[in-house]
């Protein structure tokens, strides 16, 4: 009895010590970042840490790996032994005494300290995890089917706005039917067309909501999980100790192509942020077109195809011939080949029929001119024949109206 309470008592000092060198021998390392900053095969561990609550994350999982370790270890120790060096067969008799006051307090002390002594060191990060005080940009993030949204709100470079979508080929993917007809890149489903960009060393509070179903924003070497809610907004942070590339997913169940939507954060230096931000701001100027120009309907037509490609041609595929039995189509549809008006409704309120069980979003985000394209390509692409064929920038201002 007394081997075994010294045996217990010894177990918190041997994990404390184990933790220590684990978090000494993690410290003297991280003037460089170990990882790849995504996924690696076979990969049996944690992403190597890229901020400082990613490395208390660390930590607590060897922390608590070691205790559960060394609590396996004390007690099948103590058990096996009592087996094979108390057994009848040596003549060992069984102890007569009914309760020991001795052991009831030894297995109810020595747990509550194990459990103390790892909820302390996991409370102070979940709090930590929590604190987007004080944060140098503000960044929000819309989830939708099937891709990130983008918007600068505070700091440098307040005003950027873009949209992240999945930069893979779809010939590296294939289609419900058919293989691929590509090998697949290094990048492969992790990659997109549009990073967020951040400068290391900054507090980035990360702005969360999402305008269809349920999504998560999540970069496992920044310890970020956070989930976003149509119609609710929720907050989280991180402040990367390191440069370079860092990639996650979104990690909730979003709908079929829930695994096509990457998130891809770039680290860089301040001045290379800065440089950055200059050639962003320059881009959206000359995107922002003149809703008061006339556009030929040529024009409006290679725009939108470019418009289409990008945000719709996923639900409603290439050829406008949708999903049957999941999204519309647009060949043949009575609202594109209908007044225009109501087809601007429905990009900018977006619609619920019934017919089909996903509900088509609102496009506000797109601006004017991207959405009078879109709707001028679909009323005279495949079989349509609408005859209200081009819509201008100026009638969706006014329809925003």
């Amino acid at each position: 009895m007394i081997h075994a309470k010294r045996l217990l008592s010894s177990m918190l000092l041997l994990s404390l010590t184990a933790f220590g060198s684990a978090r000494w021998a993690m410290a003297a390392t991280a003037s460089t970042y170990p990882g790849t900053g995504g996924p690696v095969p076979r990969e049996l561990n944690l992403q190597p840490p890229a901020t400082e609550i990613a490395q208390q994350i660390y930590d607590l999982h060897t922390w608590m790996m070691i205790v559960c370790l060394v609590i396996f270890v004390a007690v099948f120790g103590v058990m096996f032994y009592s087996i094979l060096k108390h057994r009848k067969s040596l003549g060992h008799k069984p102890a007569t005494f009914h309760e020991s006051t001795t052991v009831e307090i030894a297995w109810t002390v020595v747990p509550f300290l194990i459990v103390i002594c790892m909820a302390l060191p996991a409370t102070r990060t979940v709090v930590g995890m929590k604190d987007t005080a004080n944060a140098d940009i503000t960044i929000k993030a819309t989830g939708m089917q099937w891709k990130w949204g983008y918007d600068y709100l505070k700091g440098e470079g307040e005003g950027i706005s873009f949209l992240s979508n999945l930069s893979t080929p779809r010939s590296q993917v294939g289609a419900p039917g058919a293989p691929a007809t590509e090998k697949r890149g290094e990048n492969y489903l992790i990659e997109v067309d549009n990073e967020v960009v951040v400068p290391v060393h900054k507090k980035i509070r990360m702005v969360l909501t999402a305008n269809d179903v349920i999504h998560a924003w999540s970069v496992p070497a920044f310890g970020v999980k956070q989930d976003a809610i149509p119609g609710f907004v929720r907050d989280t942070w991180f402040k990367a100790e390191h440069i370079g590339t860092f990639r996650g997913n979104c990690a909730e169940l979003c709908g079929k192509e829930h695994a096509f939507m990457p998130i891809v954060v770039k680290v860089v230096s301040a001045d290379d942020y800065k440089a950055w931000v200059d050639v962003k701001q320059k881009e959206m100027a000359a995107l922002a077109d003149d809703p008061t120009k006339t556009w030929t309907i040529d024009e409006l037509k290679v725009k939108g195809e470019k418009v289409y490609a990008a945000n719709c041609v996923v639900c409603h595929q290439a050829n406008g011939k949708g999903v049957p039995g999941a999204f519309a189509p647009l060949d043949g549809s009575a609202v594109v080949n209908g007044p225009k008006a109501d087809q601007i409704h429905v990009l900018l309120n977006g619609q619920k029929s019934g017919k089909y069980p996903a509900e088509m979003p609102a496009w506000k985000q797109l601006s004017d001119t991207d959405i009078a394209a879109v709707i001028t390509y679909t009323r005279n692409s495949w079989s349509n024949k609408a005859a209200e064929n081009i819509v201008q920038p100026a009638e969706v201002v006014a329809a925003r109206k």
